[in-house]
């Protein structure tokens, strides 16, 4: 018989790349995390990890074995709706987590009208970035998640989550007023090639969208300075000490000397709600995804 317990573990060390990010996690040593897998393999008469550099990896036994736990996991969540059925109301406890403006744009006004709808049913929002969204997830701490595409998200196929798209947000060009570029409709981003611009910060989930959309449009763009928030990337600009792009969904200060232009063939990021496999059907979750999908729309217009 498998202890789920230790199977846990093996799971965490695999979401987690390490023991000692796995141990960290779930509150253990990394000694006492490392007890439980070398238990569950003596239980399973495999090996389960084994030494690389200075680290170690999954076995292939250990791959297999994380494809059925993965199943199981599903299971669990499917099984959970099933017993609750009766209660078909959303009720009780809702966790959710999304990057900054999703948080103020989306999910603030999504608690909002819950908060009207079901009264019995508490919603309580977390900020953060995405790869502490899918550990929230990973590790049972949220329910629901809102997250915007990057290279570092698991790949949409993975087991443990479901993944699907919400939106897709247009970057817009945020230029000072009376810049040449100001009064147009619509500019092509090669206009822009030859200004200074200020960008998202090199680990931020935006950049790789910022410099795509100036590659796709010929160029590389000169980038002076940097940027953690969207309105302070604004008050840069309204200095003029360069141009941006910026999301629509970043609501920017008011009264700020800048101007947003639209931009030819719509570079856009995709945000997606996320949900561990088996909890999207969940009265609470599905009442959240629903209140989402309308908001969406009018939140880009």
């Amino acid at each position: 018989m498998i202890d789920l317990r230790r199977l846990h573990v093996l799971r965490a060390v695999a979401h987690y790349g390490t023991v000692t990010g796995a141990a960290r996690a779930l509150h253990f040593t990394p000694s006492a995390a490392s007890q439980q897998i070398r238990q569950l393999a003596r239980d399973l008469g495999v090996d389960l990890l084994e030494p690389q550099g200075r680290g170690v990896r999954l076995t292939a036994a250990a791959e297999s074995l994380l494809a059925h736990a993965d199943a199981i996991q599903a299971r669990w969540e499917a099984a959970e709706l099933d017993l609750r059925a009766e209660y078909s109301a959303p009720s009780g406890q809702l966790r959710i987590s999304g990057f900054s403006t999703a948080v103020s744009v989306l999910l603030a006004p999504m608690a909002v009208r819950l908060r009207e709808r079901y009264p019995r049913l508490t919603v309580r929002i977390q900020e953060t970035g995405v790869p502490e969204s899918f550990d929230l997830l990973f590790e049972g701490k949220a329910d629901l998640a809102v997250v915007e595409v990057s290279p570092h998200n698991p790949p949409l196929s993975d087991a443990r989550f479901d993944q699907q798209p919400l939106l897709d947000d247009p970057y817009d060009l945020v230029v000072p007023d009376g810049h040449p570029l100001a009064g147009r409709e619509g500019v092509d981003l090669a206009e822009a090639a030859h200004e200074q611009w200020i960008a998202p910060m090199p680990d931020s989930p935006c950049r790789p969208h910022v410099m795509s959309a100036c590659g796709a449009a010929g160029f590389t763009p000169d980038v002076i300075h940097h940027a953690l928030d969207w309105n302070v990337t604004a008050h840069l600009v309204a200095h003029r000490l360069g141009v941006a792009l910026v999301p629509r969904l970043a609501r920017l200060t008011e009264q700020l000397p800048i101007t947003r232009v639209r931009c030819a063939g719509q570079p856009h990021r995709r945000v997606l709600t996320c949900t561990r496999r088996g909890g999207r059907e969940r009265p609470a979750v599905a009442a959240a995804l629903a209140e989402l999908r309308e908001l969406a729309p009018t939140a880009v217009a």
